[in-house]
């Protein structure tokens, strides 16, 4: 579809979007037309993981010049609720956010030639951070929220469920938080095998598939899985056999029971994958044991820090750059990538982890009117 493009606002840059992750809601909405309760109700252009180069500044922009690249905040706040002015502005009610039906009209994502983005929530990105990891800094984004959330204790040890990319950079983000020891558990055993590897995590925990009936055979599974990570802790000299905090990036009931039953007491749960909306779980262990269960949203005020990390040499980080998985070139390869991130793995066995859809080469400045594909 060919749409025409104004001229950015007085305060607006325009971007040529070059890279962007493909989203698990992105995926929801590309084959069920909603992601949960959120229904679409217009056509939406998809994509909020996005980085690319100013082509043109609206008259009153400051600080940016075009040919920077940028990394694109996809969600703008109101700026005036008080979830705003106390620096929560993630969870602000009136969120403005690329590529979700939550608002009517909805706000069209990135997936297009060029967009025009407020300079508010655009971020300059340094020469040294490809473009592709300037558009990894919106999940990142959520896994530096949950380790700030957290509040890792000193020396802390760490479970991570879900070895996806959102759950591997948790992994990674607690590292950088102090975490001492990191496991991770997924029911993928090529996931945990790179997340070993790349040294995202120090130790892997293959979750049985087993699924029980009744409400107490799910928790009798919980409490198994729980047992079994005690076991590979108690193996490796930590002999409470408990973890301080855990990062739950599945939204599977049967990972955020077993965490629940993991946590030692006065730990923390952090609830970040959104799969099953209504969960049975044995709030009494929690309540009891004061273990925490914290929401965890998006993200606030973290592209910075993000920047920070991947450009520091003091952050020893796994190669990120193994995220992407898959690359397709131009939108008319979009299709195909989506098939692909729906898959675990590609034909030729390999895993698929993040797909990634790039756009131009080297971008020319040029007149901001005209139509662009999206």
């Amino acid at each position: 579809e060919l749409r025409e493009i104004p001229r950015p606002a007085p305060t607006e840059l325009q971007v040529a979007v070059q890279s962007t992750g493909l989203c698990g809601s992105d995926l929801h909405y590309f084959n069920h037309g909603r992601n949960g309760d959120i229904v679409l109700q217009e056509p939406l252009i998809l994509g909020h993981e996005s980085a690319g180069e100013i082509v043109a500044i609206g008259d009153k922009v400051q600080g940016f010049a075009v040919g920077d690249r940028v990394a694109l905040e996809v969600g703008i706040p109101c700026g005036k609720c008080d979830l705003c002015k106390t620096r929560r502005y993630n969870i602000c009610k009136s969120m403005r956010f690329r590529s979700s039906a939550k608002i009517f009209p909805h706000f069209q994502g990135t997936l297009q030639e060029r967009i025009n983005h407020p300079q508010e929530w655009c971020h300059k990105l340094p020469h040294t951070i490809p473009l592709e990891l300037g558009a990894l800094l919106e999940p990142m984004g959520v896994a530096i929220n949950a380790s700030r959330r957290a509040q890792l204790p000193l020396d802390a040890t760490v479970l991570v469920f879900g070895a996806g990319a959102v759950g591997l950079l948790c992994a990674c983000m607690a590292k950088q938080a102090g975490a001492s020891k990191v496991i991770i558990a997924d029911i993928n055993r090529a996931r945990l095998k790179l997340a070993v590897e790349k040294e995202y995590a120090d130790q892997a925990f293959l979750v049985s598939t087993q699924r029980g009936e009744t409400i107490e055979e799910k928790l009798a599974i919980a409490k198994k899985i729980a047992e079994g990570i005690a076991e590979l802790l108690t193996r490796t000299g930590d002999l409470t056999g408990e973890v301080d905090v855990v990062f739950e990036c599945t939204g599977v009931e049967s990972c955020t029971q077993a965490s629940i039953y993991a946590t030692k007491p006065g730990g923390r749960i952090m609830l970040i994958g959104m799969g099953n909306p209504i969960q049975t779980l044995p709030l009494a262990a929690a309540a009891l044991r004061e273990v925490d269960l914290c929401g965890v949203f998006r993200y606030a005020y973290t592209y910075p820090d993000g920047i920070d990390i991947l450009c520091d040499p003091k952050h020893s980080l796994p190669d990120l750059g193994s995220l992407a998985t898959h690359r397709f070139h131009g939108l008319e390869n979009a299709r195909a990538a989506f098939d692909m991130a729906a898959r675990t793995t590609d034909d030729q066995g390999n895993l698929v982890l993040k797909v990634v859809i790039e756009m131009g080469e080297k971008v020319e400045a040029a007149a901001p009117v005209g139509p662009r594909t999206v």
